[in-house]
This record gives C-alpha cells, structure tokens and sequence, in this order.
C-alpha cells in the first residue's frame, strides 16, 4: 500500500512537471505593434506606387525597400524580448518618419524612370 502511494505520488508530481514545462517551452506570442506594421505597408505601397508611375528610378526604388528591411529588423530586435518600451516605439517611429521623408523626397525629384522602350515595327 506505501509502493502504491509513493508511485502514485511520483506519477503525480512527474505530470506536473513535464506540464509545467512544456508551458514554459511554448513560445509567448511576440508584442503587438499595429502602428508600425500599418505604417509599414502604408509606405510599401507609396514605394509600389512610385515605381508603377515611373516617379521612382530602380536604383531609389531598391534604396527605399532596403530602408523598410532595416526598419522592419529593428521592429522585430525591439520585439525580441517579449516587449517593446517607450524608447524603442519613439525609434521606431523616428524611423518610419525619415523613411516617409526619403519616400516623399525621391518621388517628387526630378529624377524617373526610364520609360520601357516600345518596339517599333
């Protein structure tokens, strides 16, 4: 009857945990930033627009894509430790800011795009 508690009792405390940690082994969901990942695609889509209207030369465009990577890699490193402060939102922002002005800069320059030659029959 002791065997049967003591193994029950170890059974017990065994399942406990191995629960307790494969809850500490799952991942936490990382910080929401809706701001930024909307800000994100709101200036994806200036730079999309820029290149279909010829506003933007390959080189700007590749220049600005390059910009939003670096901003997108200092979103997730500000994530990477499950929380995101006060002082890496402002960066984040200031970030998104210069971008904006960059995009806006090299869409209104006097710089486009070569038009696309047309073949002449």
């Amino acid at each position: 009857m002791k065997n049967l508690r003591i193994t029950a009792a170890a059974t017990l405390l065994s399942l406990l945990a191995s629960a307790t940690w494969a809850q500490a082994a799952e991942p936490a969901a990382p910080p929401a930033t809706p701001r930024v990942d909307a800000r994100q695609a709101i200036q994806d889509q200036r730079i999309e627009a820029g290149e279909q209207k010829g506003t933007l030369t390959r080189r700007e465009q590749r220049r600005l894509e390059m910009e939003q990577k670096g901003i997108a890699r200092a979103e997730a490193h500000a994530k990477a430790d499950g929380t995101v402060t006060a002082q890496e939102r402002k960066r984040l922002h200031h970030l998104q800011n210069k971008a904006s002005r960059d995009i806006r800069h090299q869409k209104h320059d006097a710089q486009n795009a070569k038009p696309a030659a047309t073949p002449t029959p």
